[in-house]
């Protein structure tokens, strides 16, 4: 079975960056603007995780997950 890793021999790096540009340092919200993604842009699969959430363990590989800080703010996109 071959060695796969994200982002080296598979297009998932693509995508969680091309995310990552659209959302780090933004808030998420009903419209967008330069501050502000909206909710309703972001793929079905995703899910918001603020710090200190339970997460279920279940790999998802097309869910985006957005991780916030305390004040909404964008800090990091993962796919999983």
């Amino acid at each position: 079975m071959p060695l796969v890793v994200p982002g080296i021999n598979s297009n998932d790096g693509d995508k969680t960056s091309e995310w990552m540009n659209n959302l780090m340092g933004k808030k998420i919200g009903e419209a967008s603007d330069e501050t502000t993604f909206a909710k309703k842009d972001l793929p079905e699969e995703h899910r918001i995780v603020q710090e200190g959430d339970m997460l279920s363990m279940d790999h998802k590989p097309d869910r985006l997950n957005v991780h916030v800080d305390e004040e909404g703010t964008v800090k990091k996109v993962t796919h999983g």
